[in-house]
Order: structure tokens, then C-alpha cells, then sequence
């Protein structure tokens, strides 16, 4: 036990050490509150009447009161500073492949082109068995992620079982650094415009951006570049303000912060002189392109060196900081809010002020102010990244939600995959009718219809409460005879969402046939805000945007 008070007496101590800047009133306060928690978990780990485990107690201390602030201020205990690490490169050792836990199975979900799993012919949809001789049933997905990842240059012997196959497969594969790539596509998306997604912003982004530009504009000849953002939640603050200086000259003011402490009150500028000063830009965001990604997009549209085209990106306009703690720990803390140069912030939710249910809000549009692009033009804080260009995502019917919340695709492209012709591009692939209908005899020969509308989900309810108040008893009849008319008929379902659905289900079979290359290559040809994007680089329809009422 005297090692634990001794534990508990060094992070006090640094606090006092630290508390040098605060006021005296919240040195008291401070010291207080660390003396009355040190105490009480000194008093529960000698009486509680069952067996503790200090560590486990105290990490579960430190995230409940970090709940109440926002959810990116996060702590790491030493056992998962891989995550910590993870965050900011991208980089890991292990064989690069994601696994999700599905119908009591450990199936193969994601797989990185290039790295061991994908070049030793794991496919898509295999179910883990083992690892290294060790059945992983009854094992959660965190557990045999650590089983798998290790040092570079390691073995790591996985037993798999294929859909349709009964032969166990066997693979030994060599542990690499593997990196989640954040350029994973780049090409010419038409004849004249270059496109390149951008995923995250680890310490390697600017580079890979870098990289890519010169490729498509020197290489491929694009006159024109789309930077696409849509799902890109963000990473380190100065990879996106490197990315801005590729087409921003130096001295620019890209973003700007504001924290508690007056260290925190800075500007960052570009540093040196721009890769392409004048090349036409659209940048496409969505409702989860979030902090680094929002820096970018409403940097550039402050400066009205790009188009913003797609729907409002999430709105995160707080700044974190990781700070090492004691004994291998770290903790992620915000320590400050972000501007871009038009003076806006983009935070959506005022996590200083929650609700009596301890809900988090919005701020009131009342409350929201509107500034000026630096051609005139008006954007609103408090909401994100508003696109100059609105292309709403079209809406996911009930049936289509349902059929990929079970993983109904990803299910029929495993069965399928072997028995599909796969042209030598995936632009060229297209759903059959003869897929097509044995997609619909699939579904419905299931056990149980993979989708419910929401007025037979409130039938269930009205159901459900009848029974409670007795009234079922009498009206059985009446009862039924909705409850019919409420079922499902999976083919003329299928038929009332024929478009959109076959549009996923030829997306769906494309990442199995092609995986993350042929995803793109595909789904451009049909992406409307991408398509949307085009067309406003390739007239003068986004310059016109672009020039504002102070350059009419």
C-alpha cells in the first residue's frame, strides 16, 4: 500500500510544482480537490470489501471526469500509447489488415493494397481463426489486433476459413511498418482535371500532397486539381498549414489560435514560396471532414483561392496538445480554438455550456457572426465549412440502410467474387442483370428481411403496448390484418430502390474485386460532387464564384 500512496503523492506533487501560474485562489482549489481525490482512493483501495486494482480504478477516474469536458480530450495509459503514436503517423508494424467481430465470426473487413495480408492473398470477407496456433472465438477484436501487430520483420501465422471453401487456409506473414497511406488515390478524373483524395494529415501528408501535384500537373498534364476531404477527420496542425502553402505564397496567415494561456495566442504562417500559385482548386468536404481538414478548406476559401463543393464539414475548430505524463502516460488536451483568416471559428458545439441532461448544443444561429472572404464574400462562424457549391448526398432509404447495417453486400460480393468477370480497369465494371436478379433471389432467401420501415417499426411499438394494456385480446383481428399489410415484400422493395441500391451493390463489388484503387477509379466516374466539381474548374463558373462583389 505504500507504494500506492508514494504513486499517488508524485502527480500531486508536480501539480504544486506547476501551479506557479494560477492564481492563488485556484492554486487553493487545486490542491483541495487532488488532496480529496488522493484520499478517497486511498480509503477504497483499503476497504472496499471486494479486491481492486488501483490502475484500472484510477484510468477509469481520469476518463469519467474528462467526459465532462469534450470528446477529443483523451488519456492513453502506457498499455496503448500505439494508438497515441498511431494517431500522428499513420504508421504501425503489422500485416495490414482491419478485422470487425460479425454474427459471432472474426472477418476480414479492410485491407491495405501492397502490405503482407493483401500480397499473400487474404481476401476481403476470410474468417480469423487463429493466430499463431491460438483460436481467437472467443477473443474481442482489440485482443487479436495486439496478437497481430508487432515489431517489424517478425513472423505472425494465421489460420483463415474462406466463405464456400472448406479446406482451412493457412498464411505466415512477415510483419512490416505499415502505413495507412494519406494520399490513396490520385489520377486524372477527366482530360483536363486531376484528382486526389486526402485522407488524413500525419506527418507525411504534406509530402504525399506534394508528390501528387507534381504528378498530376507535370506528369498527366492537369490543368485543374480536385482535393477531395470528404471523411478526412484531421491530424497534425502543421501538415494542413504546409498543404495550404502549396498554393499559398509565403507570409500568408493560414490559421490562427486562442487559448487560456497567452502561449497559445498564435498566428501560423506559410513559410515559403507556393508550388502552384495559380492552379485552379476545388475542394470537396462532407459532414466528416473535421479539424485539419476544416483548416484547409476554410482557409482557402478565405482566401478565395478555391471552391468549396459538397455539404457543411462537421465543426471542429479546437486545437489539442498531447502533454506526457507520469509513468509512460499521455493525455490528448485542447488547449485552444482555431480561426481561419477571415477572423471565423468553425466549432459547432459549445462544449462550455450543456443542458440539464448534461447535452451538448449547437450554438444559437442568433448568436452566430458572418464575416468576409477576402474578395468580399460572406462566411458564417459556428457551422463548420460551408460550401461555396452544395451537393447534397442523396438520401439512404430505409431498405438500402438496412441492407448494409446487416452487411448484406459485403456478404453477396463474398459469395459472388470468384464467379464475377473483372475487366482489366474498374471504370469498366458494371452490374449484370443476371447479378442483379441472383442479388434479389439472395435477399430474399434470407432468414429474416434485413430491413424494417419505420411504420412497421411503429407498429412493433404500438404492438407492444397494446399487449401491455390488454388490448390486444381484442383486437387480434384488426391487429393482424395491419401487421400484414406492414410486411415486407423483399422484391418489390428491392424494385422501389432498384437505382440506388444497384449503385451500392456495384461499389460494394468493385472494393472486392479491386480493392481501395478500384474503388476510386469507379466511383468517380459516378460521384456527383466530384463530377459537380468538374464542371465548375473546367468553365469559368468557379472563378465567377471565386471573384466576389469586390471584383465584379
Amino acid at each position: 500500500m505504500r507504494r500506492i500512496l508514494f504513486w499517488m503523492a508524485l502527480p500531486l506533487g508536480m501539480a504544486l510544482m506547476t501551479a506557479a501560474a494560477l492564481s492563488k485562489d485556484d492554486y487553493f482549489e487545486m490542491s483541495k480537490q487532488l488532496e480529496i481525490m488522493q484520499s478517497a482512493f486511498r480509503e477504497l483501495n483499503l476497504f472496499y470489501v471486494d479486491e481492486l486494482a488501483p490502475g484500472e480504478l484510477m484510468e477509469t477516474g481520469i476518463k469519467a471526469m474528462l467526459a465532462d469536458l469534450d470528446p477529443y480530450t483523451r488519456y492513453f495509459p502506457e498499455s496503448r500509447m500505439e494508438d497515441a503514436r498511431f494517431m500522428q503517423t499513420g504508421e504501425y508494424g503489422g500485416v495490414g489488415a482491419s478485422i470487425e467481430r460479425r454474427a459471432g465470426q472474426t472477418v476480414v473487413v479492410n485491407l491495405l493494397e501492397g502490405e503482407p495480408a493483401d500480397e499473400a492473398g487474404i481476401r476481403l470477407g476470410d474468417v480469423l481463426v487463429e493466430v499463431d496456433g491460438r483460436d481467437v472465438q472467443d477473443l474481442g477484436t482489440e485482443q487479436i489486433g495486439d496478437l497481430l501487430q508487432g515489431a517489424t520483420g517478425t513472423e505472425v501465422s494465421v489460420g483463415m476459413r474462406r466463405p464456400g471453401q472448406t479446406t482451412p487456409l493457412a498464411f505466415d506473414l512477415t510483419r512490416r511498418k505499415v502505413k495507412v497511406p494519406d494520399v490513396p488515390y490520385q489520377g486524372m478524373i477527366s482530360d483536363r482535371t486531376g484528382y486526389l483524395a486526402l485522407n488524413s494529415f500525419t506527418k507525411t501528408a504534406h509530402a504525399n500532397v506534394r508528390k501528387a501535384l507534381l504528378n498530376l500537373t507535370d506528369s498527366l498534364g492537369a490543368e485543374n486539381v480536385v482535393i477531395d476531404l470528404r471523411g478526412n477527420g484531421g491530424g497534425l496542425l502543421r501538415e494542413a498549414i504546409a498543404i495550404v502553402n502549396l498554393f499559398v505564397g509565403k507570409g500568408q496567415e493560414v490559421v490562427s489560435t486562442k487559448g487560456k494561456r497567452p502561449d497559445w495566442n498564435k498566428s501560423y504562417k506559410t513559410r515559403g514560396s507556393a508550388l502552384r500559385p495559380n492552379l485552379p482548386l476545388a475542394i470537396l468536404v462532407d459532414g466528416k471532414s473535421a479539424s485539419a481538414s476544416e483548416i484547409v478548406a476554410g482557409t482557402l476559401q478565405d482566401l478565395d483561392r478555391a471552391v468549396v463543393v459538397g455539404e457543411e464539414s462537421f465543426g471542429k475548430g479546437l486545437v489539442q496538445q498531447t502533454k506526457k505524463l507520469a509513468y509512460g502516460t499521455r493525455m490528448k488536451v485542447t488547449v485552444a480554438k482555431y480561426y481561419t483568416p477571415s477572423g471565423r471559428c468553425v466549432q459547432r458545439l459549445d462544449y462550455s455550456h450543456r443542458d440539464g441532461e448534461g447535452e451538448v448544443h449547437a450554438m444559437a444561429d442568433s448568436a452566430l457572426k458572418t464575416f468576409a472572404t477576402r474578395n468580399g464574400r460572406e462566411v458564417l462562424e459556428g457551422r463548420g465549412v460551408l460550401p461555396d457549391v452544395e451537393v447534397a448526398a442523396p438520401e439512404l432509404s430505409y431498405v438500402l440502410a438496412g441492407l448494409l447495417e446487416e452487411h448484406v453486400l459485403f456478404d453477396f460480393a463474398v459469395e459472388k467474387r470468384n464467379a464475377l468477370v473483372a475487366p482489366d480497369n474498374a471504370s469498366e465494371f458494371g452490374l449484370t442483370e443476371e447479378v442483379w436478379r441472383e442479388f434479389v433471389e439472395h435477399v430474399s432467401s434470407l432468414d429474416e428481411v434485413p430491413y424494417a420501415s419505420g411504420t412497421f417499426k411503429a407498429f412493433a411499438a404500438l404492438e407492444e403496448t397494446a399487449q401491455k394494456e390488454r388490448l390486444a385480446q381484442d383486437n387480434v383481428k384488426a391487429l393482424d390484418l395491419l401487421k400484414e399489410g406492414l410486411q415486407a415484400d423483399v422484391p418489390a422493395d428491392l424494385s422501389r430502390y432498384e437505382a440506388s441500391i444497384r449503385k451500392a451493390l456495384e461499389q460494394e463489388l468493385v472494393v472486392h474485386l479491386y480493392n481501395a484503387t478500384g474503388r476510386y477509379q469507379h466511383g468517380l466516374m459516378v460521384d456527383p460532387v466530384s463530377l459537380r466539381a468538374v464542371a465548375l474548374l473546367e468553365s469559368d463558373e468557379a472563378a465567377r464564384i471565386l471573384e466576389g462583389p469586390l471584383n465584379p
